[in-house]
């Protein structure tokens, strides 16, 4: 069922936009990795609204006083919220929902990059397998992955695709990735309590999913690296779009308030 509903529609779509686009395997990724965005944009604006409500619960006044009338008793605090929850109309899967019906989209998307790529005899016969009748298979594969300097099929380190700055092999995509994957994580972390455990979560992952990303993108095939940038210059935009970037998260707001206060002291 995964191959059948999943990978292979995504396997296709991609090499059908490779045969229609000059052949060019680095500028198929970039157009396919927009066109999910677009498919996925009722989702992430689902997502979206999701959060904004419950940003709002968070700060009403209403909740804070149930937590503070409750915060000794975890049961009538839950009821108390459930109910707060339906006269707000909150959904409490709002938010998560979308991105977990997003995931297997993701997970599709690395795996049919990955498929496309292939070098080796028995990878190419997988690949051929996989294409419905209306793709010449024997005309387009192996694929060109050819894209600047890079072999896409290949890491990024890799010869010929290692970017010298003197005798360094400076792997400049990972560097990418890692900086959109950080910029992406402050920009839409919603503003949360500093305390909360919540925001210390999100402060941590902030800090892990670049260097997560940048170890991905740094040992497979560059064209991951290539998809994981699109894909995060294409997150971005779509927040702005949404008025939901948080520019004010990458400023030291932190370090501001407490001079502020010590002054006022």
């Amino acid at each position: 069922m995964w191959n059948t509903f999943i990978l292979s529609p995504m396997v296709n779509v991609l090499i059908y936009v490779y045969d229609l686009i000059l052949h060019n395997f680095g500028i198929a990724i970039i157009i396919f990795t927009i066109l999910i965005k677009l498919i996925t944009y009722p989702l992430t604006a689902q997502q979206v609204r999701g959060q904004q409500k419950m940003q709002g619960l968070q700060t009403s006044p209403k909740y804070k006083e149930i937590q503070k009338k409750y915060k000794d008793d975890k049961e009538k605090f839950a009821q108390e919220q459930m109910k707060l929850y339906k006269e707000m109309g909150i959904n409490p899967l709002g938010s998560c929902l979308p991105l977990v019906i997003q995931f297997p989209i993701m997970i599709g998307l690395y795996q049919s990059i990955s498929l496309a790529m292939a070098s080796a005899p028995l990878q190419l016969l997988t690949l051929s397998r996989s294409l419905y009748a209306f793709i010449p298979a024997s005309v387009l594969i192996p694929l060109n992955s050819k894209f600047l300097w890079m072999n896409l099929g290949l890491p990024e380190i890799a010869s010929p695709n290692a970017f010298y700055i003197g005798p360094y092999a400076i792997p400049i995509m990972t560097i990418l990735v890692v900086l959109t994957t950080f910029l992406q994580s402050k920009l839409m972390t919603p503003a949360g309590n500093p305390g909360d455990q919540g925001a210390q979560m999100s402060k941590q992952m902030t800090l892990m999913m670049p260097l997560m990303m940048g170890f991905i993108a740094y040992s497979l095939a560059s064209g991951l690296a290539l998809y994981f940038l699109v894909s995060n210059i294409l997150a971005v935009a779509q927040y702005a779009v949404m008025g939901q970037i948080k520019w004010s998260n990458l400023l030291p707001q932190k370090t501001v308030s407490k001079k502020k206060l010590s002054s006022k002291n």
